[in-house]
């Protein structure tokens, strides 16, 4: 009788798991987002120039994979995006920056409805097509610095809309910086350490 009884408990705790097993499965390892992203730029130049970039609204995907539920890495995408060079109000030039960045995020609730996450990684940003206005290029012949590394740090929360589906909010704070040089000497660091506020939609899979 024991033995049937032992069997018996046995059969109930596996079937107790299958809906566990199920619901682990539903949910892969891998979720991709698309976001909208709003650029607030922190403009912190040390030149004396009064160096500023305009903000911007630009898209962004990301592509996570969760090692386990509470633990994933982000890699952050998009294409280089166009900005307005001005010094002191007045437009001096134009430039692009492509800033992909690489996040280890904590998941605080992986299987609520809810689910806030915080993360911080490593951002590198290329700047490219830096153009100058012909006068400002006869006066200081100006030049940038065109790789910046730094760091950053995010909050945010995936909200389960349906299966696999999730509404995203999502908030970074960046270190981007360049060396500012006229005539091959240094002048400064032009700060833009942005502010990223972002809105979108993740699939898991």
């Amino acid at each position: 009788m024991s033995k049937k009884i032992l069997a018996s408990a046995l059969a109930a705790a596996a079937l107790a798991t299958v809906p566990f097993a199920a619901q682990a499965q539903a949910e892969g390892p891998w979720m991709v987002r698309v976001r909208a992203v709003h650029l607030d730029s922190a403009n912190k130049d040390s030149t004396g120039l009064g160096l500023t970039v305009n903000n911007k609204t630009l898209p962004e995907v990301d592509i996570s994979y969760f090692f386990t539920p509470n633990i994933a890495a982000e890699l952050i995408l998009t294409y280089p995006q166009k900005h307005t060079l001005y010094a002191k109000g007045a437009k001096i030039g134009t430039l692009k920056h492509l800033p992909p960045t690489l996040s280890l995020q904590y998941h605080f609730a992986p299987n609520a409805t809810f689910r806030p996450y915080v993360g911080a990684g490593l951002n590198y940003t290329r700047f490219s097509s830096v153009n100058f206005e012909p006068a400002v290029v006869a006066a200081l012949d100006p030049s940038i610095k065109k790789n910046s590394y730094g760091l950053s740090f995010q909050v945010g929360a995936d909200i389960e809309l349906s299966k696999n589906l999730f509404l995203n909010v999502d908030i970074k704070k960046a270190q981007i910086d360049t060396d500012v040089y006229s005539k091959g000497n240094k002048a400064g660091t032009f700060k833009v350490d942005p502010l990223l506020v972002g809105v979108g939609l993740g699939m898991r899979f």
